[in-house]
């Protein structure tokens, strides 16, 4: 790893975890989650998408909203999504119509983000979305940045047969359909947990930690299987300005 990557590990905002992070050098796919990752959490989007499930899950239950938010957080915390432990638990028949609820909401606030767009064009390699949500809520959420020309395929809940990650067997589906080689591949996740398996398998592995995210930083301060942070290389607030950086670098090397 060139020295202006070495320095950019060490800085505060994009800090490694690792004593000897890998560089970047070797990558040839780049993985990136979608929600709270590719777009700012001060956005809201999450927000509308976790009002939703609470709204979903109280006509379901037909409960308070109180008991709606308990259940809602307690799925999402034990089985990686609330969809998962809603299937697991024999309470919903049609995923997809649980998937369609939550996403119909109002994209507005994510606006197209230019300094993203010329980072990733900056970025020589496959570019991949895997995210936990669908493919639709992908394309809504990728157009309105922008960026949608610059990614090669959207791997969504479906493809990994409503299986989320953190669970080994998402990753087993998206490698087994991407055909990528992980030891030369990067994943940049806003949930740490998430990037387990990956560093497991040999990812260089990205948290992108904004405080705005509360989710996030509610699963590494009670567990959630990550707490130390040991499988993560680097952390950054600002996605853009990390890739920039990184490209950067690999130019001065």
């Amino acid at each position: 790893m060139s020295a202006r990557a070495n320095m950019l590990a060490k800085a505060p905002g994009a800090a490694t975890v690792a004593d000897a992070a890998p560089g970047f050098d070797h990558v040839d796919d780049w993985v990136f989650d979608l929600d709270n990752t590719l777009y700012c959490a001060s956005r809201g989007l999450f927000d509308q998408i976790d009002q939703r499930m609470g709204a979903y899950l109280m006509r379901l239950f037909d409960t308070d909203a109180e008991t709606a938010r308990r259940i809602q957080k307690d799925y999402f915390h034990r089985y990686g999504t609330t969809l998962r432990g809603l299937m697991l638990n024999g309470e919903i028949d049609d995923p997809d119509d649980f998937l369609h609820f939550v996403h119909d909401i109002d994209y507005s606030s994510i606006t197209p983000n230019p300094a993203l767009d010329a980072a990733l064009a900056r970025i020589a390699g496959r570019k991949w979305v895997f995210t936990n949500g669908s493919v639709s809520h992908a394309e809504n959420v990728l157009t309105r940045l922008g960026v949608i020309d610059h990614i090669d395929e959207i791997f969504d809940i479906r493809a990994a047969d409503y299986v989320p990650k953190p669970h080994a067997a998402a990753f087993d589906a998206f490698f087994d359909r991407t055909r990528i080689a992980p030891a030369r591949a990067a994943m940049f996740e806003d949930i740490a947990r998430n990037l387990v398996e990956p560093h497991v398998r040999g990812m260089v592995t990205v948290l992108v930690d904004h405080p705005d995210n509360a989710d996030s930083r509610c699963l590494c301060a009670h567990g959630g299987g990550a707490e130390s942070l040991d499988h993560v290389h680097y952390r950054t607030e600002d996605l853009s300005e990390f890739l920039t950086d990184i490209t950067q670098a690999g130019k001065e090397a």
